[in-house]
């Protein structure tokens, strides 16, 4: 019977063991209206307001950049979300730990915060 022990123990560790590593996946939710501040391809700069619905991994979200309006849906892996809006290539995000999305869209020749 006390060989058993040494086993159960291995079992629980491993066990404990990956639910930690499985935390990263499931980050942090990022749903919220957020402060956008961003550079076109051209160099010039914008800011807006963007709003996103993060919905157990799935993203859909609304820019509101001078005057106009845009929308994109998408996926969320952990702290890297793509969302595709429209354009040829997708927007992709990082969040930070400060809760910040640092991005990058039109084909990483435009930039993108979004602050909460």
């Amino acid at each position: 019977m006390t060989s058993a022990l040494p086993s159960r123990r291995a079992v629980l560790s491993g066990l404990t063991a990956l639910a930690l590593l499985a935390t990263p996946a499931s980050a942090q939710n990022v749903s919220g209206v957020y402060r956008a501040e961003g550079r076109n391809p051209d160099g010039s700069s914008y800011t807006g307001t963007v709003e996103i619905q993060d919905s157990g991994g799935i993203v859909e979200m609304q820019w509101r950049i001078a005057g106009q309006s845009y929308s994109g849906s998408g996926s969320r892996n952990g702290d890297v979300i793509w969302v595709n809006w429209g354009q040829t290539h997708p927007v992709v995000y990082v969040r930070m730990p400060s809760g910040e999305l640092h991005g990058t869209w039109g084909n990483g020749r435009a930039l993108e915060r979004l602050i909460p």
